[in-house]
């Protein structure tokens, strides 16, 4: 039986390591029950060791330096309750092309058959821990991902890998876009 934290840890990494992420960027938790574990606020993705993941509670209670997006993560689970993994990253290409806060349409045959259309929310700065939990978890109620301008994309599913998937499959229709922006000039 594969241990749940140790997956995300893994999978937390790889983003990372496949550009998802920076070393210290993004969020991720899994669902065991009624606990989530989060990552740690400022989570180092090559150091990170499962037994630093704190847990959160679908209660709404959060363990002692969990992520500053925990609360977004437990709405997440309150909100779907087929939910079992929520990973937030900063992939570069997705950024970029959503800047103009317009929903993001791939165009590789990949993307269209996984995301017909990504949702992109604008929140200011200031604003964005009050309003992002309750937006960005219902919007996953009906997608299986979303991008919040300037900050980053947020996948939810039933498991750590296809929460995974999301993240990078949706990457790597950004950056096939991306590239096929710079032939068309």
């Amino acid at each position: 039986m594969i241990d749940i934290k140790n997956d995300l840890v893994r999978h937390y990494a790889w983003l990372r390591k496949f550009g998802c992420n920076d070393s210290h960027s993004g969020n991720a938790s899994v669902r065991d029950g009624e606990t989530i574990w989060v990552t740690p606020t400022g989570a180092c993705a090559d150091t990170l060791q499962s037994s630093e993941l704190i847990a959160c509670y679908i209660d709404g209670s959060y363990g002692e330096h969990a992520s500053y997006d925990a609360k977004l993560h437990v709405e997440i689970y309150k909100q779907n309750a087929n939910a079992r993994a929520v990973f937030h990253s900063h992939g570069p290409h997705t950024i970029a092309l959503t800047m103009n806060g317009k929903d993001f349409t791939p165009e590789d045959f990949e993307g269209k058959l996984y995301f017909p259309t990504v949702p992109v929310h604008t929140i200011n700065f200031d604003e964005y821990s009050t309003f992002s939990p309750g937006l960005v978890a219902s919007t996953l109620n009906d997608h299986c991902i979303t991008v919040v301008r300037g900050h980053g994309v947020y996948a939810c599913a039933e498991s750590i890998n296809l929460a995974y998937k999301w993240t990078c499959s949706l990457e790597h229709s950004a950056k096939i876009a991306y590239l096929y922006q710079q032939i068309q000039h």
